[in-house]
């Protein structure tokens, strides 16, 4: 898929979001509220057992992350309703979730987000990201510092929060990037309070740059078993310059679901690139294997151990999904010969333009 194609893709889910006009005032007790979350509470009566989730350091930052949390842009972009949406989120926190990521344009997520655990604030990081709200109401690429600013402002609001615990530029292009405002804008809300940390959401080219410019604390990059440009090119110096590393897209949108070519765009590369090549652990039976050796346990699992990786983001509509896959995660890391395989075949299949998918 192009830059190109990328951007558009954004355009079209930025302007499928209901846009919330004005801003809150910053408060000035802003950096309090963004306490660390709580120690585990006790299980609440007839509520499943905690998940022993493995938490890592996220970079240079002072949060510990939970190897698995939660990208909202399913429910954004699904419409999932808010009854669900609830359920979704108490019931992953109650089991050990503590990183909640959105984005502005993934439609009303971020209100969802605010509607539903807002309450429970304390217990998780909130990430969020922006670049598609313009100052004036339009959308669309918004990477001036004005519209970045109150793009972070409708967050704040939404998500009913003082402070946001991280800041990403939500794919913006290596040009971009190196003009330079848009970091600004960034490390000027973070001055001001708005934002304890800021990152970039992206891959191949911007977030190599957005790596080595050192103006980060964190970066979300596409990272599964059909998108591994990431692996070589920007994960191993993320890690030497200690930045927190979020894997979007872990599983790779779970294509292998589909026997035939999917009508959904955003996952038709995926697809095309699985059947190129044609991994035995996601053909046949394995397919529909709900242990940590078939399809979704391996795919999982080959990216949340990938060296320099801190957090693997997984949207659900369905509330028994973040479990289920935490409990997939406690097997480990997967064996040297399946890690060698799968790492072998992208290099024998993938070609050149296998860039990693925004």
């Amino acid at each position: 898929m192009s830059d190109s194609t990328r951007r558009d893709f954004l355009k079209r889910s930025a302007a499928a979001t209901v846009l919330v006009s004005g801003a809150m005032n910053a408060a000035s007790s802003a950096m309090q509220q963004a306490a660390q979350p709580a120690a585990k509470p006790e299980n609440k009566p007839g509520t499943p057992a905690r998940i022993d989730v493995e938490r890592r350091q996220f970079g240079k930052t002072d949060m510990k992350v939970a190897i698995l949390g939660f990208g909202s842009a399913e429910i954004g972009f699904e419409r999932t309703e808010q009854s669900v949406v609830d359920k979704i989120l108490n019931a992953a926190l109650d089991q050990g979730l503590n990183v909640v990521d959105t984005a502005e344009c993934y439609v009303d997520s971020e209100e969802q987000i605010g509607r539903a655990i807002a309450g429970r604030r304390k217990e998780f990081y909130l990430f969020s990201k922006c670049g598609h709200a313009k100052k004036d109401g339009g959308r669309g690429d918004a990477w001036d510092k004005d519209s970045l600013m109150h793009s972070i402002e409708l967050s704040l609001k939404r998500c009913k929060t003082d402070v946001l615990d991280l800041i990403q530029l939500h794919s913006c292009s290596l040009e971009t990037l190196q003009k330079g405002e848009c970091i600004e804008a960034l490390e000027t809300a973070k001055k001001q309070g708005k934002v304890r940390y800021i990152g970039y959401s992206g891959d191949s080219k911007a977030a190599r740059y957005a790596v080595e410019s050192g103006r980060f604390d964190s970066l979300q990059t596409s990272c599964s078993i059909v998108d591994q440009e990431c692996i070589d090119l920007t994960l191993p110096l993320a890690k030497e310059k200690g930045m927190g590393v979020i894997a979007k897209r872990p599983i790779a949108n779970a294509v292998w679901r589909h026997d035939k070519q999917p009508d959904n765009g955003y996952v038709v590369e995926y697809w095309k690139r699985l059947e190129k090549l044609a991994y035995p652990f996601a053909t046949g039976d394995k397919r529909s294997d709900s242990g940590p050796d078939g399809a979704a346990g391996t795919a999982l699992r080959f990216t949340a151990f990938q060296p320099g990786v801190c957090v693997c983001i997984v949207g659900t509509s369905k509330p028994e999904r973040w479990r289920q896959n935490a409990e997939l995660l406690k097997a480990g890391a997967l064996s040297e010969e399946t890690q060698k395989m799968i790492r072998a075949r992208w290099k024998e299949v993938a070609s050149a333009d296998w860039m990693g998918l925004t």
